[in-house]
């Protein structure tokens, strides 16, 4: 793994930019008290950069071994590119992808876009679990086009429930912080 203040850097990073408390709607139609919005810190270069780092050191410290790495789109993208291009670095480069919403209605009519294989096992990613359902929606797809996804991966877990439905499923899920970390961490 990076070193720990690799890790601690990210998430301050990550509780500045994105950790913001008040009234919020979720899109599970929940109201929380606490909002994370990760894009500010995945769609930043220098949260990117330390994403990258970080989820990668920590797919290999698990020793997992898988092909791929993606998600549902949007969420999902930056963290997969980042995961991508460190994996690149590391000298095993990993495929790349993106799990639409919904498949396109033209064209190859493909659900799963970018560097996607039938077979390929893959590391599913999300940038925030709450309920799961974007990640089972992108475990559902990644399937559905042939795909094994085999553990799941998200920068924050909000510690509602996401876990267990995605286990449910057969899949490990490894998140890189909990919302309990999110709000303990110094700026």
């Amino acid at each position: 793994m990076p070193e720990i203040d690799e890790r601690d850097r990210l998430l301050a990073f990550l509780r500045e930019r994105s950790y913001r408390e008040g009234t919020f709607r979720l899109s599970s139609g929940a109201t929380s008290n606490f909002y994370i919005d990760c894009k500010l810190t995945t769609y930043d270069p220098r949260g990117f950069e330390m994403i990258g780092r970080v989820m990668h050191a920590q797919l290999v410290a698990l020793g997992l071994r898988v092909d791929g790495v993606g998600g549902l789109t949007m969420g999902a993208d930056p963290i997969a590119l980042a995961i991508g291009v460190e994996s690149v670095r590391s000298g095993r480069p990993l495929r790349v992808f993106s799990v639409r919403k919904d498949a396109k209605s033209h064209g190859t009519k493909k659900l799963v876009e970018g560097v996607f294989e039938k077979g390929d096992r893959v590391l599913v990613i999300d940038d925030v679990i709450t309920t799961g359902s974007s990640t089972l929606k992108a475990i559902a797809g990644i399937r559905e086009e042939g795909g094994d996804p085999i553990a799941a991966f998200c920068l924050v877990d909000r510690l509602e429930g996401g876990r267990a439905a995605i286990e449910k499923e057969g899949v490990a899920f490894h998140p890189v912080f909990t919302i309990e970390d999110v709000r303990a961490a110094r700026l």
